[in-house]
């Protein structure tokens, strides 16, 4: 993945423990596209004014935004479309996160980073095309 410097200007006018979260979540995200062959090419960019990284080569998944979190659910949250059904399937693999409605994942500073649950997330997210299609693929 290319650093795109106008979301390191974003992430660099967080406070500092909300950006180290951040550019932690950041390099999670980055080591999982680089870990899957089924994830292909990573851009990160801005959508809303957060910094989200989607597939562009071949487009296997949907968008992942991560963000200070500025509601009362936590510090700093991750986001996917919320038509999507990653939410709903976190839910059942991770019942003690805190949820935002279909769309966010929510975690506080003062708790360690869920790391193994987060790369299996972001996975999920960035080959959610790609797995939704084989779920739909015909059996021979």
């Amino acid at each position: 993945m290319k650093d795109n410097p106008d979301v390191l200007a974003v992430i660099d006018r967080y406070p500092e423990e909300v950006r180290a979260a951040i550019l932690r979540l950041r390099a999670l995200i980055a080591e999982t596209a680089e870990s899957s062959e089924a994830v292909g090419t990573l851009e990160e960019t801005l959508k809303w004014g957060q910094p989200s990284y989607l597939t562009v080569r071949p487009k296997s998944g949907t968008t992942v935004r991560i963000d200070r979190d500025t509601s009362d659910s936590g510090d700093y949250a991750l986001y996917v479309n919320c038509q999507s059904s990653l939410v709903s399937e976190w839910r059942g693999l991770f019942p003690n996160m805190t949820f935002g409605g279909n769309r966010s994942v929510h975690f506080r500073l003062d708790a360690k980073m869920p790391e193994d649950e987060l790369r299996q997330m972001m996975l999920m997210a960035l080959t959610y095309h790609a797995s939704k299609n084989k779920r739909k693929a015909p059996s021979p």
